[in-house]
C-alpha cells in the first residue's frame, strides 16, 4: 500500500516537472519569436539649439509573430548630447504582443559649446531581463540658426500623384509653400527687417496605414517675396488599410522657431476599382459564340493600362486578353470575346480577371468566376425537319394543282 502511494508521489512530481518545462519552453519560443524595431521618429526642436534642451521620441515596435514579455530600451547619447536625468536612461516597457509599438520620450540638453553639424546617439533594447541589450545608432542635426526675415510661408497647394490610392500604392505628395510677402522690405517699430523667407526644416509624419519613406527636409536657401518652394515626399500604403481620408502631418520650420508651422495634410483611401459585367447570357451553341461585357470603372481615379482577361479549362478565348486601355472615373466600355469550347460539360466555370494601373502602381484582381453554360443544337434533324417540311408541301401540292387543271378542263 506505501509503495501505490509512493509510486503516486513520483507520478505527479514527474506530471508537474513536465508542465513546468513546457510552459518555460513555450514561453522562451514565444520570447525568441519576437522581432523588435527601433527607430528615432521625431524630435523637437529641429534642428537641436546648441545651449538647450531638444526631445527625442524613440519608437519600439515588435514586428514579429511571438510576445516579448520583458521588454526595455536605454537611452546613450555621445557629445554633445547629455541626458537631463540619468535615472531616465532606461525605460522599462514590460510585455510586448506582435503588431505592438511603443512611444517614448527622451529629453537632452545640448552642450553650449557644440558646433553646428551632426551629434549621435545610440538606442538599446532587450526582451527581457537576462538578454543582452541590441543598439541601433542614429544621428540629430545640431544647428543655431535664427533669422530676423519677416517672410511667412504659407501652403498654397497639395498634390497627390495618383490623387485617390488604392491599398498596396506607393504615391508622392507634393507641397507647395509660398512667401506671402508682396513687398521686399518691412518696417517693424521703425527698423527695417528683409522679408525673405527660409525652410530649414520640414518633417512629414505618417499615420495607421501610411508610412512615409522619404528622409526629412532640411534648406538652407532663401524665398523672396511672392516665390515658392515644392517639397516632395513619397509615402507607402499598407494592403489592409480602411477606405477613407487619412491625415499626416507636416511639421516645418521657418526663419526662426516663432515661424514654425503645422499642417494637417489629407490622403484619400478607394480600394474600388473595375466591375466586369456580362450583357448576355454566357453560352456557347454547339461549342462556339461569342461573349459581350461591359467593363465599368468605378473608382475615382483614371486607371491606366486596364486590361480583360477571360480563362477556363478546354476554352480558347479570342483576343486572349482583351486590352482596352485609359479609363475615365464611371468610364463604360463595352467588350466582345470569341469562345471556343471543347468541353463535354454542361457548363464550364469562367475566371474574369483585370489588370490596371493607378498611377505607377500596377493592380492585378480576380473578379469572380462566372458559369458559361454549353449548348448542343442538332443541326442534322433540323435539316431533316426542313426537308421534310418542304417535300410535305410539294405532295400536298399536287393534289391542289391537279384539282385546279382538272375544274379548267371541265370548264
Amino acid at each position: 500500500m506505501k509503495r501505490s502511494n509512493t509510486f503516486r508521489e513520483m507520478f505527479h512530481i514527474l506530471f508537474c516537472i513536465f508542465l513546468l518545462s513546457t510552459a518555460f519552453m513555450v514561453n522562451a519560443s514565444a520570447s525568441s519569436a519576437a522581432s523588435m524595431k527601433v527607430d528615432i521618429v521625431s524630435y523637437e526642436p529641429f534642428p537641436a539649439r546648441i545651449g538647450e534642451h531638444v526631445d527625442v521620441w524613440v519608437k519600439i515596435e515588435n514586428t514579429g509573430y511571438g510576445r516579448a514579455d520583458a521588454v526595455s530600451i536605454k537611452m546613450e547619447p555621445e557629445y554633445p548630447f547629455i541626458l537631463d536625468s540619468q535615472n531616465n536612461a532606461i525605460r522599462n516597457i514590460g510585455i510586448m504582443s506582435p503588431e505592438t509599438e511603443s512611444l517614448q520620450r527622451f529629453r537632452l540638453f545640448v552642450d553650449e559649446n557644440a558646433r553646428v553639424g551632426t551629434g549621435s546617439v545610440d538606442v538599446y533594447y532587450r526582451t527581457n531581463n537576462e538578454d543582452i541589450w541590441y543598439r541601433s545608432s542614429f544621428d540629430l542635426n545640431v544647428g543655431s540658426n535664427t533669422f530676423n526675415s519677416k517672410g511667412t510661408l504659407e501652403l498654397t497647394d497639395i498634390e497627390c500623384r495618383p490623387r485617390v490610392l488604392m491599398p498596396g500604392d506607393v504615391a508622392t505628395l507634393n507641397f507647395v509653400l509660398t512667401n506671402t510677402a508682396d513687398k521686399d522690405v518691412v518696417t517693424i517699430a521703425g527698423v527695417d527687417f528683409d522679408t525673405n523667407a527660409r525652410v530649414q526644416s520640414a518633417l512629414l509624419k505618417g499615420t495607421e496605414g501610411i508610412e512615409v519613406i522619404s528622409d526629412i527636409y532640411t534648406g538652407s536657401g532663401v524665398i523672396g517675396p511672392g516665390d515658392s518652394i515644392i517639397l516632395s515626399y513619397n509615402i507607402r500604403i499598407d494592403n489592409d488599410i480602411a477606405k477613407g481620408t487619412h491625415h499626416l502631418e507636416l511639421f516645418m520650420t521657418g526663419n526662426s522657431h516663432a515661424y514654425n508651422n503645422n499642417w494637417r495634410i489629407p490622403v484619400d483611401v478607394d480600394p474600388t476599382s473595375l466591375k466586369v459585367i456580362p450583357i448576355k447570357t454566357m453560352e456557347l451553341v454547339n461549342g462556339e459564340g461569342q461573349l459581350e461585357f461591359e467593363v465599368a470603372n468605378t473608382h475615382p481615379n483614371t486607371l491606366n493600362s486596364v486590361s480583360v482577361k477571360l480563362e477556363a479549362e478546354n476554352v480558347v478565348f479570342s483576343p486572349e486578353e482583351y486590352f482596352i486601355g485609359s479609363m475615365g472615373p464611371d468610364e463604360l466600355f463595352t467588350i466582345e470575346i470569341d469562345a471556343k469550347s471543347s468541353s463535354q460539360d454542361l457548363s464550364v466555370p469562367v475566371t474574369i480577371s483585370v489588370e490596371y494601373r493607378n498611377g505607377m502602381n500596377q493592380h492585378s484582381t480576380e473578379l469572380g468566376i462566372r458559369d458559361m453554360q454549353l449548348i448542343e443544337a442538332n443541326n442534322g434533324n433540323n435539316r431533316s425537319t426542313i426537308a421534310l417540311g418542304a417535300a410535305l408541301v410539294i405532295l400536298l401540292g399536287i393534289p391542289a394543282v391537279a384539282y385546279m387543271r382538272r375544274r379548267k378542263n371541265s370548264n
